[in-house]
């Protein structure tokens, strides 16, 4: 498993604390199909598979377009860019954090997904809730895009794929256990765990950075073949 994978999902996991706030009382007011305790859980159960499902096809997405820049030879330079937008987003005040996250146009993105809950909350069946959390997949969220870097620097639409599903794994144990028991876990402990969101992302930022500069170490900076030799071997078969 490829450092980046793996550390997509501890972000997942530790997001997860911080997004309860956004997240948190969609969760927690997830309809019940019927009057059941497996109907509860069933439920629970698909609207977090919806949300990987969404993050997966992001993360295809992304890696495809990693993959046309692996193309172009520009790997290294964009992998050592992603690093530093994620160190500088990671140290930004909190004030210019939110005012990207409340941002007229960031809203009027989000009020058409928002909507759509809203009539599928009413509906309150099992795929109603698979939609709910494909949808809710694609509300704006600083988490999901970090992630969403790694699935870029992956150079490859499977690579990807993986770590986004990774990240959206790692959400799944704090959501589901907070639509499960609403506000779970005491306001401290989510705190100090909010503490580490940003350890995790510099730590990722750091792999990102260290993969550009084309070290030669296995698995954590690899050396690349520019795009001129990948050429020039392509020509001589």
């Amino acid at each position: 498993m490829s450092p980046e994978i793996l550390t997509a999902f501890l972000i997942g996991f530790l997001g997860s604390f911080h997004c309860i706030g956004m997240c948190g009382p969609i969760a927690v007011a997830l309809p019940v199909p019927k009057s059941s305790n497996l109907s509860f859980f069933t439920g629970r159960i698909l609207y977090n598979l919806g949300r990987v499902v969404t993050y997966s096809f992001l993360g295809a997405l992304f890696g495809l377009l990693g993959s046309r820049i692996t193309l172009a030879g520009a790997q290294q330079v964009v992998s050592i860019i992603l690093g530093v937008v994620i160190i500088i987003a990671v140290l930004l005040p909190q004030k210019h954090k939110n005012f990207f996250a409340q941002h007229p146009i960031t809203q009027k993105l989000a009020q058409p997904l928002k909507a759509n809950i809203s009539v599928l909350f009413q509906k309150g069946t099992f795929s109603a809730l698979f939609l709910i959390g494909i949808l809710n997949g694609f509300l704006p969220c600083g988490f999901v895009y970090i992630g969403l870097a790694g699935s870029i620097a992956s150079g490859d639409a499977v690579s990807g794929a993986a770590v986004m599903v990774l990240f959206g794994l790692g959400t799944v144990p704090v959501m589901f256990a907070v639509s499960i028991f609403g506000k779970f876990i005491n306001i401290g402990i989510r705190t100090k765990l909010r503490k580490a969101i940003p350890v995790f992302a510099i730590l990722l930022a750091a792999i990102f950075i260290l993969r550009g500069m084309n070290l030669g170490i296995p698995y954590l900076s690899p050396k690349l073949s520019s795009h001129t030799e990948v050429s020039s071997e392509m020509e001589c078969h």
